[in-house]
C-alpha cells in the first residue's frame, strides 16, 4: 500500500460516514509530513448548508487552528475530486499538493444530470500558480462510497 492510499481510505471512510449522517459522501483529510493534521466530512444536510463541503470543511477548520506556513506545507487528501468552490478555497490557503480518489470524468457520470466542472489543475494553472496534483488513487474503491449517498 502506498501512503496516499492510506489516507485516500481515510477518505473514503470519512465519506461513508457522512453519508451514514445523512450527508453526501465526501470526506477529506489534511496532511503534514506523513501526519493527519485534520479531518472532515461533507455537512451540507446537516448543517442546512451547501457550502459544507469536507474540502471547505476542512479548509476553514484548519485555517483556525494552524498557522498559514503549516497548511502551505500540507497534502490535501479527497476522496473525490474537488470542485471549483473548494479549489479556490485551498488556493487561497496556499495549498499545493492535492490527492483525490474519484476523477472528475468518472464523477460526470456517475451523478444524475449533466455535470459542470473545471478541474483543480486548471483553476491553479489559471491562476498562475503551480500545483502538484495526483487523481484517480483507489478509485474504483472510491466509487463504492456513492452507495451511502442519502435517500431522499
Amino acid at each position: 500500500m502506498t501512503q496516499h492510499e492510506e489516507f485516500i481510505r481515510i477518505c473514503h471512510q470519512l465519506a461513508i460516514e457522512a453519508g451514514k449522517n445523512g450527508d453526501h459522501p465526501f470526506g477529506a483529510v489534511l496532511v503534514v509530513d506523513d501526519k493527519i493534521l485534520m479531518k472532515a466530512k461533507n455537512t451540507v444536510n446537516t448543517d442546512k448548508d451547501q457550502t459544507r463541503h469536507a474540502e471547505l470543511n476542512l479548509v476553514v477548520a484548519s485555517q483556525r487552528a494552524y498557522p498559514p506556513d503549516l497548511i502551505k506545507n500540507s497534502t490535501l487528501y479527497a476522496s473525490t475530486a474537488p470542485c471549483l468552490m473548494c479549489t479556490a478555497a485551498m488556493w487561497s490557503a496556499g495549498i499545493r499538493r492535492i490527492v483525490y480518489s474519484v476523477t472528475y470524468e468518472t464523477f460526470a457520470k456517475k451523478i444524475p444530470g449533466k455535470y459542470r466542472y473545471i478541474k483543480c489543475g486548471e483553476v491553479y494553472s489559471q491562476l498562475g500558480t503551480e500545483a502538484e496534483i495526483t487523481e484517480g488513487v483507489l478509485e474504483e474503491e472510491g466509487l463504492r462510497v456513492y452507495d451511502y449517498w442519502p435517500k431522499k
